[in-house]
């Protein structure tokens, strides 16, 4: 089926006379007829539900859309963006294991990795996405478990050149984790250039409405985890809090995914709520139609933006000028990627103080991905403590302006950004 028909039909078949959405479970838990029932779910020898922490239809329903929609074997949803990225990472990561990622990533990962990870032992290589596959070679070591990037850059709107680093972690013998949250897979599929694994935030066009928290990580499949046993001894030796299953020898394809619930849900919780994925669920069916008003909204600002002369610079991989363009081309559906922009004024800081407050649509938000217009300014609101020599050094403009594009009317949004230009210029 066509993208847009699995988007509303895949992972749910209602069965004769029920209900025609995916349902919601709210329930936590499950009743049975016998123990023996219970022990064998217990012991991941039978497939069922007997606690939503570990598992739950309404969350599996959606998942498995997910994962379709991916092109993935299978899926579990998390609870936020963030336990998305963590697991993904900590499913097969230890103390004293080592992961290579892109610098150019979402702020938030940036810290998991730079901050959090080495309390628990795991060190993180950051590098340059840009260098040549040689020079990204010198990161890895022998006790790298994976190597991570975004196929589009949260803010700095940098194309992940998903195929190098493909080439990059299977040379070394370890999976490739890709975080597609702005893309999404109506743009972009990574594992059709050689990714592993893929995460979202959810909470960003795949909902797209700000309804919702939550996370998913989607295993495609592909990787041979017994060929690099040594490399992974949680999938590929016996795992004593389940009588000495091993993994990667008894669920094969779903090896990976099923070792995430069963350890990490088990463990440290970070489940989605069913309502929240009720509504992730509802939400992606629009997905398609979303993504292309998004996209060709921001092509059309974008565009606007980049021929108005109270603008410095403007950053958008569809605009045939911008140096991510090449990449774009290659890896996304539609060049733009997504529906967000980063742009300066030409000007000061308090000029840019002066536009954000003159908005009258677009709002400041700290969001992105959303069927309503946000604005933000990193100089004056998430990077406030810094100088404006420090903020260039960050790679921050103190102007610099990130609009996140949503579904209102593209001529209505002009408007707002000139009429803001317009107060700038009086002040």
């Amino acid at each position: 089926m066509d993208f847009s028909t699995r988007c509303l039909h895949a992972g749910y078949e209602p069965g004769n006379k029920g209900p025609r959405q995916i349902p919601i479970y709210q329930n936590t838990t499950w009743y049975f007829d016998s123990s023996q029932q219970m022990a064998e779910l217990f012991d991941l020898q039978a497939a069922g539900y007997f606690y939503t922490r570990l598992g739950n239809p309404t969350n599996d329903a959606v998942a498995a859309r997910l994962a379709d929609l991916e092109g993935g074997v299978a899926a579990v949803l998390t609870s936020s963006g963030q336990a998305a990225s963590f697991f993904s990472v900590f499913n097969i990561c230890q103390a004293g294991d080592h992961l290579v990622a892109a610098s150019h990533i979402y702020g938030g990962t940036y810290n998991l990795f730079a901050v959090t990870l080495p309390k628990m032992g795991i060190e993180v290589t950051f590098v340059d996405p840009t260098l040549p596959l040689e020079e990204l070679k010198k990161a890895i070591r022998p006790t790298t478990k994976c190597v991570f990037g975004e196929t589009l850059s949260n803010p700095s709107l940098q194309v992940l050149d998903i195929e190098k680093f493909a080439e990059l972690a299977h040379g070394s013998g370890v999976p490739l984790i890709v975080d597609n949250t702005f893309p999404t897979p109506a743009n972009c599929r990574p594992f059709e250039w050689g990714a592993d694994i893929v995460v979202h935030s959810t909470t960003k066009y795949l909902d797209g409405h700000a309804a919702q928290l939550g996370g998913v990580v989607i295993d495609s499949g592909n990787f041979d985890w017994l060929a690099q046993a040594d490399k992974f001894p949680g999938l590929t030796t016996p795992d004593d809090s389940y009588h000495g299953l091993v993994y990667a020898e008894q669920f094969g394809k779903g090896a990976y995914i099923t070792k995430m619930v069963a350890q990490l849900l088990r463990d440290l919780g970070s489940t989605a709520a069913p309502q929240n994925a009720f509504l992730l669920g509802m939400n992606i069916e629009s997905l398609p139609l979303r993504m292309q008003r998004h996209i060709e909204s921001a092509q059309k600002i974008a565009e606007w933006l980049e021929g108005n002369a109270q603008v410095e610079w403007v950053r958008f991989p569809g605009l045939s000028a911008d140096g991510e363009n090449a990449l774009a081309q290659k890896y996304f559906d539609h060049a733009g990627g997504s529906g967000v922009i980063s742009f300066a004024l030409a000007g000061s800081r308090d000029d840019a103080v002066t536009f954000m407050d003159a908005l009258r649509v677009a709002k400041i938000a700290t969001h992105v991905a959303d069927a309503r217009t946000c604005v933000l300014h990193p100089a004056s609101t998430t990077h406030r403590q810094l100088s404006d020599e420090q903020l260039v050094d960050a790679g921050v403009s103190p102007t610099m302006v990130r609009i996140s594009v949503g579904l209102e009317d593209a001529d209505d949004l002009i408007a707002d950004l000139q009429q803001a230009l317009d107060a700038v210029a009086a002040a």
